[in-house]
């Protein structure tokens, strides 16, 4: 069995293309659906808005520094872990948000906030913890990163589509709201597409190294949901407000991450198997969560 550090994931220019437009798209349609009150509204509540950011872009970054010293896993692992945790929150936690029954208006404005501040967060905190932890600095010297390549990156994906969506929002609210009823559920089957072809063309290797990531995956996914929980139940907010904290935590935006992982890191075995199950395990746990708590209220 080869290495899991020097295993890499076979995806091809053309497919590698077609994720980007597809994840470009789908956060465009996010973006057809927010309007600049949203941000208005969550700097009108600092509290929530330090609560559901800091969760996110701090104490996850942070959190998931300690549990790869704790538990020390192949350095591409760890990179992979490093990499999803300084991703945005998901699109799909507005979805499930909803599903929960919890603040569905404050969910769409941090997802927003969180994703215009990826923009400068996701390269600093996976720069920055990445270069911290011994074994991962190895991995990115090796690479040889280069975090303004990737910060460009960011922009074209996350903040263009964003940009673009919000003005064509203020300009034509019906136009915008029917193309985003169209995009998103057209882009995140393409993307979906995208990612079983990966798979497909890759069963072996990941047949061969799934048993390294699962529990682990499954682990670090169950602390962002708890951490999320618990800040939130700190700050004493309301319980539809620590529904929608806890889920925004819980659920990254994976597609993000494995786009990342092919374009700087030529599919690196264990970034893209870790992130890659995180995307399809993260949708599963959130189900299940957002399901219990609807059956509650």
């Amino acid at each position: 069995m080869v290495e899991l550090d020097q295993v890499r994931i076979n995806f091809d220019q053309t497919g590698l293309w077609v994720l980007n437009i597809a994840l470009a798209v789908v956060m465009f349609g996010v973006a057809l659906g927010i309007t600049t009150n949203d941000f208005k509204q969550l700097l009108k509540a600092p509290k929530l808005l330090l609560v559901g950011i800091g969760s996110q872009f701090v104490l996850l970054p942070l959190v998931t520094y300690f549990l790869i010293v704790l538990i020390n896993p192949k350095p591409s692992i760890a990179l992979g872990m490093f990499m999803v945790a300084a991703c945005p929150g998901g699109n799909i936690s507005n979805f499930m948000t909803h599903l929960a029954k919890g603040n569905s208006a404050l969910s769409v404005s941090l997802t927003a906030f969180a994703t215009f501040l990826a923009i400068f967060m996701t390269p600093f905190n996976f720069q920055f913890y990445g270069s911290l932890y011994p074994p991962t600095a190895a991995l990115l010297r090796m690479v040889e990163l280069n975090i303004f390549e990737l910060f460009k990156l960011v922009v074209v994906i996350l903040g263009i589509p964003l940009i673009v969506g919000m003005v064509l929002r203020s300009k034509n609210e019906h136009l915008a709201l029917r193309l985003s009823r169209l995009l998103k559920p057209i882009s995140i089957i393409v993307f979906c597409i995208i990612v079983v072809i990966a798979f497909a063309q890759n069963l072996d290797v990941f047949y061969d190294h799934i048993h390294r990531v699962f529990a682990l995956s499954v682990t670090h996914n169950l602390i962002a949901f708890l951490l999320g929980f618990f800040v939130a139940h700190l700050f004493r907010l309301s319980l539809n407000n620590i529904k929608t904290i806890t889920i925004e935590t819980g659920i990254q935006n994976s597609g993000l991450g494995l786009l990342l992982i092919f374009t700087f890191f030529e599919g690196l075995g264990g970034m893209a198997i870790i992130t890659a199950f995180w995307g399809i395990w993260h949708i599963i746990s959130g189900l299940i969560i957002a399901s219990l708590w609807a059956r509650k209220i």
